[in-house]
This record gives structure tokens, sequence and C-alpha cells, in this order.
């Protein structure tokens, strides 16, 4: 028997695979980097690790998002993994339209790429390579500094909501 050349057509709607790719939980980041206009930002939760030797990560970004030259042209990034505390950020950095530095206190990692200050951990990628896969580009960075900041409670994100952890 021959395997199949291509899936078959989704036997679901749009808003079916969104309801069901929100019952997994996932951390909330906020993806930063310079350009020469300036610093840019957005909240994310398409975050992965790749592999351990290199040290490789990934995240996804819409082809529609107006971000995405900057971060296909840029070299660095930053991957700010937010603690529970950064609800608000996690919401203004969602924002279309917003001013969504006023105020954020941050510092300059590889490249200028913003560190957001109280992130849980923090990734300094290189921006290794890009896939262009249906409506969105994966970008995978080769992380050439890492930190965290031990004991921070998580920020999560599932069913549309947001939550922190609960020990079992």
């Amino acid at each position: 028997m021959n395997p199949p050349r291509k899936a078959h057509p989704p036997s679901f709607s749009t808003q079916e695979f969104r309801t069901a790719l929100g019952m997994f939980a996932t951390g909330v980041t906020i993806v930063t980097a310079r350009t020469p206009d300036g610093v840019i930002g957005l909240t994310a939760n398409s975050f992965n690790s790749v592999s351990l030797d290199p040290p490789l990560v990934l995240w996804s970004l819409a082809q529609a998002a107006a971000s995405l030259p900057a971060f296909r042209a840029g070299s660095h990034y930053a991957i700010n993994v937010l603690a529970a505390d950064q609800k608000p950020l996690a919401e203004r950095f969602a924002l279309k339209g917003a001013d969504r530095w006023a105020g954020v206190s941050f510092t300059d990692g590889m490249g200028g790429a913003p560190l957001l200050a109280g992130a849980s951990a923090t990734f300094e990628c290189f921006n290794r390579s890009r896939y262009e896969e249906g409506d969105h580009v994966i970008f995978v960075g080769e992380v050439e500094r890492c930190s965290w900041r031990a004991g921070a409670s998580p920020l999560l994100f599932h069913g549309g909501r947001y939550f922190t952890e609960h020990p079992l």
C-alpha cells in the first residue's frame, strides 16, 4: 500500500482548530528586537525548544504581522519569558497600534534586542533561519546567551485566558 502523497482536507473549521489548540497550555513570551527605527516587540506563545547542541529555540509570527519584515531582516532578537506579574505587559504587547514601550524597563541584549526587566527567563538569539509554513513564518534562533530568575512564577495561557501555576 502506498502512503498518501498529501494530507486530507481538514474536517473542522478554523475556529474549531483554534479552540483545540487553546487546550494546550503554554508559557507567554514577548519577542523583541532593535531596528534602525527603534525597538519592536510582540506577545507570542508559539515558543519552543529545538536543540540543546547547538542551543536552538523557535517561535512563529503571522505572515500578516506588520513587524515581520523587521524580524526577517534583523540579526538578533530576544525571547522574554514572562512571569505571572507581567500579564499587563503581555496584553499591551498583543494590541495593535498601542504604545507598547511606554514606561517599560529594559536593558540592551545581543544586537540591541531589549531584555525586559522582571522576565522569568530571557533567550538572546542570533536569527539563524526562517521557514514559511502556511500563514506563519517559523523563526529558529541560535541562543547566544540566556538567563533566568529563580523562583519566578510563570505566566501561562490556556483556553484564551491567563493563569499561573498551581502545584499538584
